[in-house]
């Protein structure tokens, strides 16, 4: 397994893909136009800050030629920096749209490949996984985008009113025990001092809002996950009244969600303070510090003017990370949770399979010395060799919790947990059927054809199979869109995957209790359906009840030869005794 990668590792992992994509020449080229309206924003700045002094001069002279040229002036610069700051903003939002596509098209691959979307549901190691790819994804992409853009911008701010605020505060001189001692740019250092205290203070008290941001962010995803778990399972909730243990259930996740939202309260109503008192006391903290040379006559209102505009952008500027400091915890605690989403999904694509699984030509199947076991290594069954001829129909019987549902997973390549080989002829079409049939919202053409497209069928094949499946009452709605898993009963829901095997024609079907909703004729007629469509198909039935064993030659029976003991697999004859 590969070794957690740092913290500074994990955030260039999840930034860099995208930069150095196919996409990154639209990218770049976006990218290196929002820089240039930056750069055009903040020149235009330090012409506004020149402006400040002429125009207020020209108003402590009463020119008025000065005064209504400046304005002249001024309305063009305002409406340059309009344009620039529009067009900024509106590129910047197509920039992060581009970048959120490519990222969670990504994620979704990297989350669906291997059957990363299963394994990390077994194993419990990531929680939320369509929270992370659907919400933190946009934080990623939309706080980069700012915080960065934002970085870059007061650098520049920082470094374009350094000089100005330098030349145009001039020295302060002052008297300390006899000894004359004179600043140069004294408004500067005095700028650097009133961000750097400003900057450890808000770091100071806003520095739990990372863990908080974190929980809250889970908690939320919980609380929601609740709600659409409900609606999941309206059915069985309603019949078993269980609307006070669902309510109760709901309101403890709440509960937890509200408390830690006090928590992100009361440190952010810390952090307004001081953010507040810093930026409202920034406001008549340089006319305090220039008011001195002003009524001296060293400077003219328009020099302090323009000295209280150069302090306020360098102070700005210097102020990012307090200003960034709640975008910067909403950010870091995203990144936390994707670089433990993408650690979680590479983990189960570097696993070692305890499984091996080889392609087979002469057989369907061959199980080769096969034990399968839990997540968390617990033996269901000793090592078991079988062989499947083609054509076979063969029958799996034993108790419940033995492992008959876990070989079919095993055989299908997405349990692992075990050892032993599985061999399966990979040129034969396989198709499993599961006891509960999953069944995507779309039409019902859609949900028919699942997992070819619905274009693959025609109308009569449709139609047909439906009527040979005892679902032609369902005929009608072949073009309407629902939520049919909702819709249809179970023993329909079932029905439903066996009209899909017809249609599919497998050449190796597997049935996981996929007769459990269905009563004993259906069940039959169900399975004479199978016999006479798919003469040729080689079938392995999970099942409980005798009543199916007339339609397989052989059995694979688990067995326990003690209580809490792995299983073992054996070959019988039929009939299965109860």
């Amino acid at each position: 397994m590969n070794s957690p990668p740092t913290q500074k590792r994990a955030v260039w992992q999840l930034i860099k893909p995208f930069w150095v994509s196919e996409e990154k020449w639209r990218a770049w080229s976006m990218l290196i136009t929002i820089v240039a309206l930056s750069l055009g924003l903040v020149y235009i700045s330090v012409q506004i800050n020149q402006w400040n002094q002429v125009f207020y001069d020209a108003l402590q002279n009463k020119n008025y030629p000065v005064f209504k040229a400046q304005l002249w002036r001024f309305t063009y610069l305002a409406l340059i920096f309009i344009v620039l700051a529009v067009y900024k903003i509106y590129l910047t939002q197509g920039l992060q749209m581009h970048w959120r596509r490519w990222m969670t098209e990504k994620f979704m691959d990297k989350w669906l490949a291997h059957q990363a979307y299963y394994h990390t549901e077994q194993q419990q190691i990531v929680d939320n996984p369509d929270q992370r790819i659907a919400e933190d994804l946009n934080v990623l992409t939309q706080y980069s985008l700012s915080l960065s853009l934002g970085l870059l911008s007061s650098l520049v701010t920082l470094f374009s009113f350094v000089t100005i605020l330098w030349h145009v505060s001039g020295p302060m001189t002052f008297m300390i025990s006899g000894h004359t001692i004179t600043v140069p740019g004294y408004m500067l250092w005095f700028a650097l001092l009133y961000a750097g205290l400003g900057s450890l203070l808000i770091w100071w008290v806003g520095k739990p809002l990372v863990r908080l941001g974190f929980n809250q962010e889970r908690y939320e995803a919980n609380f929601r996950f609740g709600l659409i778990r409900i609606r999941e399972n309206n059915d069985a909730i309603a019949l078993y009244h269980g609307e006070p243990r669902e309510a109760q259930q709901l309101s403890g996740r709440f509960d937890t969600l509200r408390a830690n939202w006090w928590s992100i309260m009361r440190i952010t109503r810390r952090l307004n303070i001081a953010s507040n008192f810093y930026s409202q006391f920034a406001i008549v903290f340089p006319l305090l510090v220039a008011a001195p040379r002003y009524f001296s006559g060293a400077i003219q209102m328009g020099g302090m003017m323009q000295i209280a505009s150069a302090f306020g952008e360098v102070q700005g500027a210097l102020s990012w990370f307090i200003d960034a400091f709640s975008d910067l915890a909403t950010w870091k605690a995203c990144v936390n949770r994707l670089a433990g989403f993408n650690a979680a999904v590479d983990q189960v694509h570097h696993q070692q399979r305890g499984i091996q699984l080889r392609p087979e030509s002469a057989q369907p199947l061959i199980l080769d010395n096969l034990s399968l076991q839990l997540p968390d290594g617990q033996n269901l069954l000793d090592a078991s060799s079988m062989t499947l001829k083609r054509g076979d129909r063969v029958l799996v019987v034993g108790p419940s919790g033995c492992g008959k549902s876990t070989l079919l997973r095993a055989i299908a390549g997405i349990w692992p947990y075990g050892s032993g080989t599985i061999g399966l002829d990979t040129a034969s079409r396989a198709l499993f059927l599961p006891q509960r049939s999953y069944i995507p919202i779309g039409t019902l053409r859609e949900a028919l054809s699942y997992p070819h497209l619905a274009a693959d069928y025609s109308d009569e094949q449709l139609l047909k199979v439906l009527e040979n499946c005892r679902l032609k009452h369902l005929q009608r709605w072949l073009d309407t869109g629902a939520n049919w898993s909702h819709r249809l009963s179970p023993g329909e829901q079932q029905r439903l995957a066996f009209a899909r095997a017809i249609l599919t024609r497998p050449d190796i079907l597997f049935l996981d209790e996929a007769t459990s909703a269905l009563d004993d004729e259906t069940e039959q007629l169900m399975y004479c359906l199978l016999v006479d469509e798919l003469p040729q198909v080689t079938l392995v039935s999970v099942a409980h009840r005798n009543s199916v064993a007339k339609y397989h030659q052989s059995c694979w029976r688990f067995s326990r030869p003690e209580e809490n003991e792995p299983a073992r697999m054996a070959l019988s004859p039929l009939p299965v005794a109860g």
